[in-house]
């Protein structure tokens, strides 16, 4: 009999990643999505669909009793909000009752969280690098809930929990990075001041692969998950252009400028009821100084090694996105 693995957020550019990963390790997949989630780009998984209430203990034990869950790999979470409440609840609270249920049935054996980098925030300057010890600063509501959830975990008597702080993640279905690809694509690239930065990525397969490694390996604590490189701010595109052999405009926008448009966007976000792309908050984000972060406690426990750097991701993803009609 085949290990069951419960993937949360499973419609999401990172859920169907970790899906495929999860079949192709032999285990067998309840995916958790919302009735009102597009699942048609799962079609040709052979998986079983679930629908949570994350609000509700009660339903989540029973949910946990009859489906008999070995592991959880939990990805769902709130990328953009329009208050820090919003944030609060679905990637604190929703994480902790999960949690909180899983542990109480006997076939359970560990929860993976899905965190981001953003959990610790960046540093300041160039020098230096992001480790699991570097004292957490998020510069965001974002970063601070995810830290928060993190944080509530620990709480938790007897759960057997590893937590992956993934940075900037791409790949085929990315629909984030996929913005300024796109832009590519079309001969334009803005950038947000003059600033040097230190960036970091990681290609979507390397994630899922540490997610599924996680379920068997590691100790209970927090593991950052980078391609092991950093790049300056130039380099995605740089790539990118030669991938695509176009030509292209660089163009520097004042930081002032960009906060104008990014104030407009919040208040237009704010009366429709819908978060926006770019916020005031996104910018603190976007214009850090060093994303950096050291990936070798993840190697030494989880065994995890990328196989991807990000001209062989970017190379994949654009393919796919070529395939697809994105570009």
């Amino acid at each position: 009999m085949r290990e069951r693995v419960l993937i949360t957020g499973a419609s999401g550019f990172v859920g169907y990643h970790l899906i495929e990963e999860a079949l192709n390790n032999n285990l067998e997949v309840y995916a958790a999505v919302r009735k009102s989630s597009d699942i048609a780009h799962l079609k040709d998984f052979d998986i079983k669909y679930v629908y949570p209430d994350f609000d509700n203990i009660a339903a989540l034990t029973e949910e946990f009793t009859q489906n008999k869950y070995n592991y959880v790999i939990h990805a769902a979470g709130l990328t953009r909000a329009l208050t820090p409440q919003g944030y609060n609840r679905v990637n604190v609270q929703y994480t902790a009752n999960l949690a909180k249920a899983a542990v109480q049935s006997p076939s359970f054996k560990k929860f993976v969280f899905i965190s981001s980098l953003a959990a610790l925030g960046p540093l300041n300057t160039l020098t230096g690098i992001i480790t699991e010890n570097t004292h957490p600063h998020p510069v965001t509501a974002y970063g601070q809930s995810k830290l928060a959830a993190e944080i509530q975990l620990k709480t938790i008597p007897d759960l057997n929990c590893i937590i992956l702080r993934p940075t900037a993640v791409y790949g085929p279905r990315d629909k984030d990075i996929f913005i300024a690809l796109k832009q590519y694509a079309k001969g334009l690239e803005a950038y947000i001041g003059t600033a040097a930065q230190k960036l970091s990525f990681i290609y979507v397969k390397d994630l899922a692969k540490a997610a599924i490694k996680a379920l068997y390996s590691g100790k209970n604590q927090a593991y950052n998950l980078s391609d092991g490189n950093f790049y300056d701010r130039y380099e995605l595109a740089d790539i990118t252009v030669s991938i695509l052999r176009v030509k292209t405009r660089k163009i520097h926008l004042p930081v002032n400028f960009v906060k104008s448009i990014a104030t407009m966007s919040d208040l237009i976000g704010s009366l429709r009821g819908k978060a926006p792309v770019l916020s005031r908050e996104k910018l603190h984000e976007l214009t850090a100084v060093n994303w950096y972060c050291a990936t070798d406690r993840a190697e030494h426990d989880l065994g995890f090694y990328p196989q991807y750097d990000l001209a062989a991701g970017l190379q994949e993803t654009i393919s796919w996105y070529k395939a697809n009609n994105w570009l």
